[in-house]
């Protein structure tokens, strides 16, 4: 038997911030300043992303994806859906119709 997660659509994706915070950074067991060093970015970037203030570019998913050795889909993946769950919640679209596809 096979079990498909799924999300709750009303819940706010977790940013990928919250992750390095919360279980990437404490699971190495290095000090905030030297993964910064090690990605080659300021502690202050780091620090506001981990604040989730920042957003994780491509740039930093790269190198995030390096350091950690899980690539850099993942990162841009959580972002990629934080930012859409956000924008999708202050776009007004009342005013853009859904024009029909037309089938083959």
């Amino acid at each position: 038997m096979s079990y498909i997660a799924k999300r709750n659509p009303k819940r706010c994706p977790t940013h990928p911030g919250a992750l390095l915070r919360e279980d990437i950074i404490p699971a190495v067991g290095r000090p905030v300043s030297e993964i910064a060093e090690l990605l080659g970015i300021s502690r202050q970037h780091l620090h506001a992303i981990m604040a989730e203030k920042k957003p994780v570019t491509p740039k930093v998913a790269v190198l995030l994806g390096k350091l950690f050795g899980d690539g850099p889909e993942i990162w841009m993946r959580m972002q990629v859906a934080y930012d859409t769950w956000h924008a999708a919640r202050a776009v007004d679209v009342s005013r853009i119709p859904t024009l029909p596809t037309q089938a083959a």
